[in-house]
């Protein structure tokens, strides 16, 4: 893996690994469930993760947060 794609790999896992932190907090110490838009941000994060280390471009899929 080249050193752009480690530091973009890097970067988003960086980024997804902040926002799992503060929904985890959101549920434990608050007992609130996170936003819907949160979630949909970093279930987007993670889809450009996949396609950044991914050969092939990902197909497109119907996603479950459309609906809200």
């Amino acid at each position: 893996m080249s050193a752009s794609k480690r530091e973009e790999v890097s970067s988003h896992l960086r980024y997804i690994r902040l926002e799992l932190r503060e929904m985890y907090q959101m549920l434990i110490k608050d007992d609130l469930l996170p936003d819907v838009n949160e979630a949909k941000e970093v279930h987007a994060q993670l889809d450009a993760l996949y396609e950044l280390l991914s050969d092939k471009p990902k197909r497109k899929v119907k996603k479950e947060f459309d609906n809200f």
